[in-house]
């Protein structure tokens, strides 16, 4: 619905173009500016798209000043409290929460596409052992069309349901796969009978020689995390996705990019980057040295996990995964867990430090997911791939939005030229 008119003017000749805007169910509105190149031969320019909706969508809204963070409505922070990942995958591909009988069907059909065919399992003994487990991934999502390709119409909708579920099913054993190819060890199949989380902790640390024991705590804290991860609206890795999509190329594909978007440590990489950092900071004593450093413009230090992209207050994630540090530590019985503490001094400065507090530097949720982890055994190389697969149904579910909207369009934005004008070969004898 167009609620606004504005009008941009040329001082040149005096010509002006009315502009329409759009308004969302809650957020700001938008500008259509569609008309700008059709009607006056210019281009708008917003370099990283910072301040551009690239589509419409209802799955996730984010209100970066206030630190609200919205799944299809809902709170993120009652999720975290009261769902499931299950029932948040259920919620962010469907747009409603489901009844019993929806949540127990989706969670079968889940639970029954979760092992990945031999030949693709075999994949994995052509990596080289300390290959990043992201390559890994990566290379083996995109070979699930070869081995898929029956179901591969995106015009289908019982093709995109199978999709959906598989993806979402299989992340967690090609990831396991993808571990164990690491350790040398033999391969872990899943489990059915177990909910999603704790069948992937059996399968990353289960070995065939004994039973695995699942911690109930650690179950709920990688539960918890996948739910913060689920998604989170434009970003970089589901732009992607999108833009890889909207030329019809095949779904597998399209998470395959997004996986390598994701990979990067200005992105899913963040919080493997925070671990290394408080690492090198070591403790509570070098706090006060390493702040200093980070606020030296000519020093090449920077602190990681701290500010957002979006959020311009507290990052809502952060918040409810510091509060589930101290259960999985307390658990673990690593009350005094040094780089905990050290976590949790660098916060109080961030808040209080009017270097950090003007910037609007707030820790963000790759600042304490990460310790979770190493807590849990899940080394560094791995935390961007449990990025990845919580992301998976974030992913799919825009994916999907953009394949049913009827106005979508390939993804093609343009450029501000500035190389060199019109001119003509030379032969090379002529070349100074």
């Amino acid at each position: 619905m167009s609620d606004k008119t504005y009008t941009l003017r040329d001082n040149s000749t005096g010509d002006e173009l009315e502009l329409q805007s759009k308004s969302g169910s809650i957020g700001p509105d938008v500008v259509d500016v569609r008309p700008v190149y059709a009607k006056q031969d210019i281009f708008t320019f917003d370099p990283g798209f910072s301040s551009t909706a690239s589509c419409e969508s209802a799955i996730t809204y984010i209100d970066g000043d206030k630190g609200i963070l919205l799944y299809r409505g809902y709170p993120v922070e009652q999720l975290a409290d009261k769902s499931s990942y299950i029932e948040v995958c259920y919620l962010l591909l469907h747009g409603e929460l489901p009844t019993a009988a929806q949540l127990e069907g989706f969670s079968h059909s889940i639970r029954t596409h979760t092992m990945i065919n031999e030949s693709m399992l075999r994949f994995f003994n052509g990596f080289h052992h300390d290959a990043h487990p992201m390559a890994m991934v990566g290379g083996v999502v995109s070979s699930m069309s070869a081995f898929y390709h029956d179901t591969l119409d995106i015009n289908n909708p019982r093709h995109r349901q199978i999709f959906a579920h598989r993806i979402i099913a299989k992340m967690p054993t090609i990831a396991a796969a993808a571990y164990k190819h690491t350790l040398g060890q033999p391969f872990v199949y899943p489990d059915n009978d177990l909910d999603y989380s704790s069948n992937l902790m059996r399968m990353f640390f289960g070995v065939p020689a004994e039973d695995y024991r699942i911690d109930p705590v650690a179950a709920e804290a990688i539960d918890l995390l996948l739910i913060l991860h689920a998604d989170h609206e434009q970003n970089c890795s589901t732009s992607t996705v999108r833009l890889a999509g909207s030329s019809g190329t095949n779904p597998y594909s399209a998470v395959a990019s997004g996986i390598a978007a994701l990979w990067g440590p200005a992105h899913g990489g963040a919080n493997e980057a925070v671990l290394r950092m408080l690492e090198e900071i070591g403790t509570v004593d070098n706090v006060d040295k390493y702040v200093n450093k980070a606020k030296d413009k000519n020093d090449p230090f920077r602190l990681m996990g701290f500010g957002h992209r979006v959020y311009k207050n507290h990052d809502p994630r952060a918040t409810i995964i510091r509060k589930m540090c101290y259960r999985v530590l307390d658990n673990l019985g690593q009350q005094d867990n040094p780089l905990f503490d050290l976590a949790l001094q660098l916060e109080q400065i961030a808040l209080k430090d009017e270097y950090f507090v003007e910037r609007q530097l707030y820790p963000n949720v790759d600042f304490y997911s990460g310790i979770i982890y190493k807590a849990l055994g899940i080394p560094s190389s791995m935390f961007t791939v449990m990025f990845a697969v919580a992301r998976a149904v974030g992913w799919v579910s825009h994916w999907q939005e953009m394949i049913e909207d009827p106005d979508s369009r390939i993804g093609r934005p343009r450029q501000l030229y500035m190389g060199s004008g019109p001119r003509d070969y030379q032969a090379i004898t002529e070349r100074s």
